[in-house]
């Protein structure tokens, strides 16, 4: 897959820009603040419908501008696609995928493969559980629509269930929510186990290239359902079991939102004890596995962003 043109207007520090790019690399050369990662955070944008950089969609406006606007024309072995973006103050959205609108962002899944790395992505290693799902949902949402959608239907039930235990009012009716929380629960669940047993051995050869068989990588799943066996029968006895603590905390303590992906290095916990360069092998090590499951699982190779990859590595690290 490859992003023939890219079209920004008042996008970050893009009044109009136009960029014509090749199929292959393609370097972004320039000094500090001149928007060579506000670019690949467009691109980005428009695979998934997202920025990695903010929450608030707002802040890619430029200064003084009522609304900002992405275009890309992408390039598929057996098909070509145009896919626009349109934000406006008022934190509007509007996407529409070869000038058709669509009013759902899953409709947007799979039309553009992308993913990213930066020096924010450290965080992916280092930082809470949180960055780590974040990372497997991004990119099985990309990969499996039905991921995407089963995904947004049990953070809803969850919503809904963990409001219904801080209002504290007829919790019979947690019984009618557990069912269902367990059952798109464990769909989330079994498509996590698969997708870190595809990555596994990925990421161990991508990290055994970068620090030339230095040390070796190893990824599992954590969580507390274990796998291949009656998932969902597993989540609705941790939800019975924790419903009494689940009412005094008010929220919801078990799930696949609680759940984590384990980095070891030759045995030792990256997440704790790793160095900064060994952080940063690990967290691109993942991202160049990742290109090559989307090529496994779609037949399609993504678009590879890396911003400013070579800083904090070594020598033989950066060559590799």
């Amino acid at each position: 897959m490859n992003v023939k043109r890219l079209y920004l207007s008042n996008f970050r520090n893009y009044s109009a820009q136009s960029v014509e790019l090749q199929a292959g690399l393609n370097v972004l050369r320039g000094k500090n603040a001149m928007g060579k990662t506000n670019l690949l955070e467009a691109i980005y944008l428009l695979g998934v419908g997202k920025s990695p950089r903010v929450t608030n969609d707002k802040d890619l406006i430029s200064w003084e501008k009522d609304s900002a606007y992405v275009r890309a024309e992408t390039e598929k072995r057996y098909s070509h696609h145009k896919v626009e973006i349109m934000i406006d103050r008022l934190g509007k959205k509007r996407i529409a995928i070869d000038s058709m609108p669509i009013s759902r962002i899953g409709e947007l899944m799979g039309t553009l493969y992308v993913v990213f790395f930066s020096p924010d992505e450290m965080k992916l290693v280092k930082e809470s559980p949180v960055e780590r799902r974040r990372f497997m949902d991004i990119s099985l949402s990309q990969q499996n629509k039905a991921y995407f959608y089963t995904l947004q239907r049990y953070n809803k039930i969850l919503e809904q269930r963990n409001k219904l235990l801080k209002e504290a009012r007829d919790l019979t009716t947690l019984d009618v929510w557990d069912v269902q929380l367990a059952e798109a629960g464990a769909k989330l669940i079994e498509m996590r186990y698969e997708f870190a047993e595809r990555l596994k051995p990925l990421s161990r050869s991508a990290h055994a290239s970068l620090s030339e068989n230095a040390e070796e990588l190893l990824i599992e799943y954590e969580s507390q359902c274990k796998k291949g066996e009656n998932i969902t029968g597993q989540f609705m006895t941790l939800l019975r079991s924790s419903r009494e603590k689940d009412v005094r905390l008010t929220f919801t303590t078990v799930g696949p939102h609680r759940d984590d992906l384990k980095l070891t290095l030759s045995g030792v916990d990256v997440r704790k004890f790793a160095s900064q360069g060994q952080q940063r092998t690990t967290a691109l090590a993942l991202k160049l596995a990742e290109v090559e499951l989307f090529h496994e699982a779609t037949g399609e190779y993504p678009v590879l962003l890396l911003d400013d990859v070579l800083s904090e590595l070594d020598k033989t690290r950066q060559r590799a």
